[in-house]
C-alpha cells in the first residue's frame, strides 16, 4: 500500500528557514486538515449512530492505538468524565505499553499481535461494545490485530487513519480514512495526522454524548465541579436558567453537585 504519510514534505531546507518561516508553513499545513476531515463525515456519522443505541443499552466506547495515536485516544477518553458527569467506564482509552507508555516511548509495543486483546479482555469487553482503533499508517500490528480479534468475537470496529485502503480499514466495520497529506517534517505523524485524530476523536465523543442527553441546550449540565472556575461556570447557568441570584444559585449547585440537578430540584 502506499504511504502517504511517510511521503516527502511538501517543504524543503526546513534547516534554512526562520522561525516565522517555519510558524507560517506548519499554520498553512495544518489548515487543510479540517478540510480532509470534512470529506470523511459520512463515515463519522455512521460510527456515531452505531455507537449511541449500543451505549443506550448498556455498551461502552473503547479506544486503541499506539504512541501519539493512543495518547490522542486516552486524552479524549479522559476528558469525558468531567466534561459530561459519566462514569470513567463510558469511554475506554488503552494504549500500547500501558500507562507507562503515555509519558515515555514504548515503540516496541506496538509490534505485539497478541497484547491488544489481552488489554481489551482485562475490561470484559462484550458484543455491546464499540471499539476504534487509531494509527496514522494504518498498519500498527497492535491496532490491527485488536480489531481483528474483535471483529472474530462479533464486537463492532472503527478505525482512525491517514492512509488510504490501509489493513487497519480491512478490519473495520466503520473506517475513517483522513487523508491529511505529506507531514511537515517528512514522516512525523504527530503533527497533521496527530491534529486530524484529536479533532475525530472530538466531534465522536462530543456527538455521542450529546445525542446520550449529557448536554441540554448548549451547556454542559453534568460537568464535574472539580475546581474554581467550574463552579463559577455552573453556578452562571443556574443563575441564568432560574432566574435567581448568584449567592442563591451557588447554594442550589453546591446542595445537588451539578446543574442538571440543581435545576431540577428548584423546577
Amino acid at each position: 500500500m502506499e504511504k502517504i504519510t511517510e511521503q516527502s514534505s511538501n517543504h524543503r531546507h526546513l534547516d534554512k528557514m526562520s522561525a516565522e518561516e517555519l510558524l507560517t508553513n506548519i499554520n498553512k499545513e495544518d489548515q487543510t486538515v479540517p478540510l480532509a476531515i470534512e470529506k470523511a463525515i459520512p463515515s463519522i456519522t455512521k460510527l456515531v449512530e452505531s455507537v449511541v443505541p449500543k451505549m443506550r443499552d448498556g455498551g461502552r466506547l473503547f479506544y486503541i492505538g499506539a504512541g501519539t495515536s493512543g495518547r490522542l485516544g486516552v486524552l479524549d477518553a479522559s476528558e469525558c468524565p468531567p466534561t459530561y458527569g459519566v462514569p470513567a467506564d463510558w469511554v475506554i482509552g488503552i494504549m500500547a505499553g500501558g500507562d507507562y507508555a503515555l509519558r515515555h516511548s514504548v515503540e516496541n509495543a506496538e509490534d505485539s499481535v497478541t497484547q491488544a486483546w489481552a488489554d481489551l479482555s482485562e475490561h470484559f469487553i462484550t458484543s455491546q461494545d464499540t471499539v476504534v482503533g487509531i494509527a496514522a499508517s494504518g498498519t500498527t500490528p497492535y491496532v490491527i490485530h485488536g480489531l481483528k480479534a474483535c471483529r472474530e468475537a462479533g464486537i463492532t470496529t472503527a478505525c482512525i487513519t491517514c492512509n488510504p485502503d490501509s489493513p487497519l480499514a480491512a478490519q473495520a466495520d466503520h473506517p475513517i480514512e483522513v487523508v491529511v497529506g505529506p507531514e511537515f517534517v517528512t514522516g512525523s505523524t504527530r503533527m497533521k495526522s496527530g491534529t486530524a485524530q484529536k479533532l475525530i476523536l472530538n466531534m465522536i465523543s462530543t456527538s455521542v454524548m450529546i445525542q446520550l442527553g449529557r448536554v441540554v441546550d448548549n451547556k454542559m449540565v453534568d460537568m464535574q465541579l472539580s475546581n474554581d472556575k467550574l463552579l463559577d461556570r455552573g453556578t452562571k447557568m443556574v443563575m441564568k436558567e432560574l432566574e435567581v441570584s448568584y449567592e442563591q444559585a451557588q447554594s442550589l449547585l453546591l446542595a445537588h453537585g451539578s446543574v442538571r440537578k440543581a435545576i431540577q430540584a428548584k423546577g
